[in-house]
């Protein structure tokens, strides 16, 4: 048995699941509705953004948790074959990210398309990709880390509420407390440590929506620029990609299943 046939047999697993085809089916409805109901093609955009910015997140890391825990005794056995645990490790995550990234481009993409392939669509598309990449990530490491599934799974909804809602109020916090000091850098820094905020400030800076960019956003754009801005973004969007997931890696290469 060798990575690749695992790999093919998760992501038809995963693809065969009631729940990502309901999750593709629920985006390529408010997608295509908001587009067709929308007179302006930005405003449905920026719709559509707060969608992906709250829902993918969630399905990403709640997903990803509930199917490593169901999937304990799977990888048992795969462990008790002679498969590198470096491979069973990258066939899971690999698995789940490519069937949720599929699920997002097939629910939000592919309708959006219809209406005209644009440069907005393409940033959008890598947006929702990072965050189903980043979630699972961070969802997979928690699943190892955690081996009562209740437990774990509630830290994965506590990591998705902390990043999508807790923490701009901690930002205001921030900002009230220290507004007589100049934090448009600190803010700047602040902004790149949440993965949901940067991906939103990175669509706004393409969009060039001032308005709708808020506090960290309006800081962002004014310290480091469109261009830099948007290249400062991806930059670390791989980052936070890459960070949990090694964490991760090193956990499973430990752990004792």
């Amino acid at each position: 048995m060798n990575g690749n046939k695992i790999l093919k047999f998760i992501i038809l697993d995963i693809l065969r699941n009631k729940w990502v085809i309901t999750y593709t089916v629920f985006l390529m409805c408010i997608s295509a509705g908001l587009m067709f109901f929308s007179k302006d093609s930005t405003k449905a955009i920026v719709s559509v953004l707060n969608v992906v910015l709250i829902l993918v997140p969630l399905v990403s890391i709640l997903f990803c948790s509930i199917h490593i825990y169901n999937s304990k005794e799977f990888i048992q056995m795969l462990l008790s074959q002679p498969v590198k645990r470096s491979t069973i490790f990258f066939a899971e995550y690999t698995g789940l990210v490519i069937s949720l990234s599929v699920s997002f481009l097939a629910g939000i993409i592919l309708p959006l398309s219809f209406y005209g392939v644009s440069t907005i669509l393409i940033y959008l598309a890598l947006t929702g990709v990072f965050l189903s990449v980043i979630f699972s990530a961070f969802s997979v490491l928690i699943s190892i880390s955690t081996d009562e599934k209740v437990k774990g799974i509630g830290i994965s909804l506590f990591l998705w509420l902390f990043f999508s809602v807790l923490y701009d109020g901690l930002v205001l916090i921030i900002y009230f407390a220290f507004n007589d000091y100049p934090l448009e850098k600190i803010m700047v820094i602040i902004t790149t440590l949440n993965p949901v905020d940067l991906s939103r400030v990175l669509i706004l800076l393409k969009l060039d929506i001032s308005a709708l960019m808020g506090y960290t956003g309006a800081n962002f754009q004014k310290v480091a620029g469109s261009m830099t801005g948007i290249f400062l973004s991806f930059t670390v969007l791989i980052m936070w990609s890459i960070t949990p997931l090694y964490f991760a890696y090193r956990k499973f290469m430990k752990k004792n299943f």
